[in-house]
């Protein structure tokens, strides 16, 4: 393993300080929006803004990265989300803060792009699977690192917001200083929707759904911890048991939805997840038990866009995988920009507890149409059976690393068979 990691290692570096600072102003600005006196409605808008920066960047970061090269667009991503951290403590408007983050998801997109195309050109092929794990393990424990930083300061001060820029800046440094040669960049071409549907129905419904809910905590699950009268530390485990959670069930849920119809897989994980969610609504009455019910949505939440991922491939023949997963992520993309802007009214209307129903509202539908499809007969694969792969939404160039064309032959026959 260790042959394996030192080639890599300013890379992997890099993406996990990069993180833990944006993990952590994410979680910060709903924290210090609060106190500014935001309301629920524009903290959901703000949340808003960064994934609709992010869509936005899959269009945006490859230009410029032709444009400048892979290390000076490295820098200059960085740079601008230093910025963009600092900038947020220095006015306190929410329309500014919807700038920012449009920005700032537009910069994360690109310092993804750069990093998922340099491991892409460092793994050889046998081995993209493990680099594949390796890399969404550090993701997600970098996020879940990143809130601990909250017991430093209160989310007023400014120390908080200078401890994510240093982060993010410490990030430039074992990247810039790599002597990896600087590799292609490549264009994934997506899909039509349409084709997708026609493909597996239940893969466009599961994403859908994933990115409205999973949109909503991003931006808005600190805000709800906050509101049900967490304090900050708090808050803080909230969100990290929420992540850890789901990183440690990928596993087992992964190898579950490797051994059956994998509709049935996902009408199981989006229902615990809605479980988790009602059970969060009512939990968030009795103070940390609510610990309780985020464990489980976490579980069963962070499954749901993996184990979707796995289903439409599949149903894809093997020349259609890249662009196919790159239209899913554009589906994922435009329901994450959406969901915590519609469950930041929902909450202004009903209350904090709105957010934990809308999760629920979100998956149980999901899972009831992957049960109905499921029961419409048995479940055809195109080619080859998919492998489960845990993983994180992240930039259209990380669908290389996990979809190897060295695993695939095109000419592979096909075959037809149930699971």
């Amino acid at each position: 393993m260790l042959p394996l990691l030192l080639p890599i290692g300013a890379l992997l570096a890099g993406i996990a300080l990069m993180l833990t600072g944006t993990g952590l102003l994410n979680t910060l600005l709903a924290l210090r929006g609060s106190v500014e006196g935001f309301s629920d409605q524009t903290l959901g808008l703000i949340g808003s803004a960064y994934f609709v920066g992010f869509f936005a960047g899959t269009f945006v970061a490859p230009p410029l990265i032709r444009r400048m090269g892979h290390v000076r667009a490295f820098a200059f991503f960085g740079a601008a989300t230093a910025a963009c951290v600092l900038a947020h403590a220095l006015l306190a408007e929410a329309w500014f803060w919807m700038l920012l983050r449009v920005i700032t998801g537009i910069a994360l997109v690109g310092f993804y792009t750069v990093i998922e195309s340099w491991l892409n050109s460092q793994a050889p092929g046998e081995r993209r699977g493990q680099i594949f794990a390796i890399y969404m393990a550090v993701n997600l424990f970098a996020l879940a690192g990143a809130q601990q930083f909250l017991h430093l300061a209160a989310p007023a001060a400014f120390t908080l917001f200078a401890v994510a820029a240093i982060s993010v800046m410490l990030a430039l440094m074992p990247v810039m200083a790599t002597r990896l040669p600087p590799p292609p960049l490549t264009d994934t071409p997506r899909l039509p929707i349409r084709r997708l549907w026609e493909a597996a129905p239940v893969a466009i419904g599961g994403a859908l759904a994933s990115g409205l809910a999973m949109g909503a905590f991003w931006g808005l699950g600190a805000v709800y911890a906050g509101r049900i009268g967490l304090p900050a530390d708090g808050v803080a485990t909230f969100i990290s048991l929420t992540i850890l959670a789901g990183a440690l069930l990928q596993w087992p849920i992964g190898r579950l939805s490797d051994s059956m119809d994998r509709r049935y897989a996902l009408a199981l994980v989006a229902a615990v997840a809605a479980a988790g969610g009602v059970m969060m609504a009512i939990l968030g009455n009795f103070g940390l038990a609510v610990l309780v019910g985020c464990a489980i949505f976490g579980a069963a939440a962070f499954a749901v866009y993996p184990v979707v991922v796995a289903h439409l491939i599949d149903h894809l023949h093997h020349d259609e995988i890249l662009s196919g997963n790159a239209g899913l992520l554009l589906v994922h993309g435009a329901a994450a920009a959406v969901g915590p802007a519609l469950a930041g009214v929902l909450m202004d209307w009903i209350g904090p507890a709105a957010l934990p129903l809308y999760f629920a509202a979100m998956f149980a539908p999901a899972a009831a149409f992957a049960l109905l499809q499921a029961r419409r007969g048995a479940d055809e694969i195109v080619d080859d059976p998919a492998q489960f792969m845990p993983m994180l939404r992240t930039s259209p160039t990380v669908l290389e690393m996990m979809n190897p064309p060295e695993a695939a032959p095109p000419e592979a026959p096909a075959a037809t068979h149930a699971d």
